[in-house]
């Protein structure tokens, strides 16, 4: 939906979110709920999941998870965030798969698994968080249990085990926090949700957040459990919507700064992502998946990497995005999406070069990122490397 869809608002304040219900996937646009001049209550830190205790049991000893424990010289071995999955090994005849996530994970305690030198126990200490969106509750009959970390590699399972201690146990569920849809303007599927008697269990639908000239920025799920509603503060024949329990999917505190700057459209200058610590500069790269875009195809040249404010992976990502495509794009968020950019598509491709200006900060900024499943590199010479075996000409100044 573009901004000429919203001139007939007429109004003194200008429209900054759309309610939109899309399919199942995200992918198609559905019907439009609603417009809306503001929403209070949208950006929140969750509160730390309580710590619990897990037994990972016979973890293959070859696996990337056991080689980043054993390798450690630190006393407890600091995982991070994660992910914990158990599928059936034959999906056709075994039920669905169930997820966890697992927050702040360390390695408590390690030992050979008795009677299988090939295997090793592991002791974590963790939050847990099942997802109850995907999945069912029933375990399969032959499930496969594996263990997604970030730090040690992103986009494959990390390591597995045969079986964990302490997973299946009633846990609390965190306390929401409402959400406030001011000033806002019902199409028919919201006023009709809002007619039915409470609770309402409604369909989850995307909050979309428009800059000034009517882009969309991004989007959040909100569920619309719980729907109040009253006559707006704004005045008018708008009214106000009180989401009692939106879900989880919700933008952090940090995002709020990024968002305001991003509220006057697509930045225009280098480094405004700079002043923001690893939280805001994560949220700022969130906001460059919507373009802009570069041309088809376009190799050859010179381009120059502003290494002076590289003092994280995503720091590393955006100056990268910016050199080559400028401000406000991305030349991938993560290592395995800069390979397909390397290799074709809206973007710069191989052959050219790319001059990396005060490379020395990013150097040693991340020199202790150490990428397991690829040698043991620091995520700077990972990155590095890429470039040039895509046929990237890098100088390092």
């Amino acid at each position: 939906m573009r901004d000429e869809e919203h001139v007939g608002w007429e109004r003194d304040f200008p429209v900054r979110y759309l309610l939109v219900r899309e399919d199942i996937e995200g992918e198609e646009v559905g019907e439009l709920w609603g417009r809306c001049a503001e929403v209070e209550g949208l950006f929140m830190d969750a509160p730390p999941l309580p710590r619990e205790v897990l037994t990972l049991w016979g973890c293959p000893r070859e696996s990337l998870l056991v080689h980043a424990v054993a390798d450690s010289a630190e006393p407890v071995r600091l995982l991070g965030d994660g992910m914990l999955s158990i599928e059936p090994v034959d999906p056709s005849n075994d039920g669905p798969a169930r997820f966890w996530d697992l927050e702040d994970t360390a390695v408590l305690a390690q030992w050979p698994t008795p009677g299988d030198p090939g295997r090793v126990d592991i002791v974590v200490g963790t939050g847990v968080r099942e997802d109850d969106y995907w999945g069912g509750k029933r375990l399969p009959s032959s499930p496969r249990f594996d263990l997604w970390f970030s730090s040690i590699r992103g986009d494959s399972p990390a390591g597995s085990c045969r079986s964990i201690d302490g997973l299946f146990t009633p846990r609390p569920r965190r306390p929401t926090q409402p959400v406030h849809l001011i000033g806002c303007e019902p199409a028919a599927p919201l006023l009709a949700l809002l007619s039915r008697p409470l609770p309402q269990k409604g369909d989850p639908i995307t909050l979309w957040r428009l800059d000034l000239h009517g882009r969309t920025m991004t989007g959040y799920r909100l569920d619309l459990d719980t729907v109040e509603a009253r006559p707006s503060v704004l005045g008018g024949a708008l009214i106000d919507v009180t989401i009692t329990d939106p879900g989880d999917d919700r933008p952090t505190l940090a995002a709020r700064p990024v968002w305001e700057i991003w509220s006057d459209g697509v930045p225009t200058l280098p480094n405004q992502w700079a002043q923001f610590d690893a939280k805001g500069r994560s949220e700022w790269l969130d906001l460059t998946r919507v373009g802009p875009y570069g041309p088809e195809g376009l190799s050859g040249g010179t381009y120059h990497l502003d290494g002076q404010h590289v003092t994280d992976r995503n720091g590393l990502l955006l100056a990268l995005g910016e050199a080559l495509l400028g401000p406000g794009a991305n030349y991938g968020r993560c290592l395995d999406s800069v390979a397909d950019y390397l290799c074709g598509g809206l973007s710069v491709v191989p052959p050219f070069t790319l001059v990396w200006h005060h490379a020395d900060i990013a150097r040693h900024a991340l020199a202790g990122h150490v990428l397991h499943h690829l040698g043991g590199r620091s995520y700077f010479e990972v990155v590095a490397n890429l470039l040039r075996e895509k046929g990237v000409t890098v100088v390092l100044q």
